[in-house]
């Protein structure tokens, strides 16, 4: 009898602290990752590697017409990755605001259908 007392009481303590848990550990540790995965995406693009080298040309051709085409495809390379930079940075930081209202809309989800439940 004890045990199950135990187990009752440290489910309910669980369940009444997860709010205060998501909200202050639980939200630097997404905000942890979140910036984690920002930098790794910008590691991953290269763009300060395309942005150092944009004046480099390509496979050594020192031609005029070398030049040119190395400094066009290095320009239209950095546009793309920056684009495809800022879309994945808006996407983490979207995922981080839905893991911070994501509980609150299951607690509203839940007292908005719960008079349908003990119909």
């Amino acid at each position: 009898m004890s045990i199950i007392k135990l187990l009752f009481i440290d489910t309910v303590l669980d369940v009444l602290y997860f709010p205060l848990w998501w909200y202050s550990k639980g939200t630097v540790l997404a905000l942890k990752w979140v910036f984690r995965e920002i930098a790794d995406t910008q590691n991953s693009l290269g763009i300060h590697i395309w942005i150092k080298n944009i004046f480099t040309p390509m496979y050594g051709q020192y031609d005029a017409m070398g030049r040119i085409i190395s400094f066009f495809m290095r320009f239209f390379q950095i546009i793309i990755r920056s684009v495809a930079f800022l879309g994945l940075g808006a996407f983490y930081i979207i995922l981080f605001f839905i893991y911070l209202i994501l509980p609150i809309a299951v607690f509203y989800g839940i007292v908005v259908h719960l008079p349908a439940i003990f119909k």
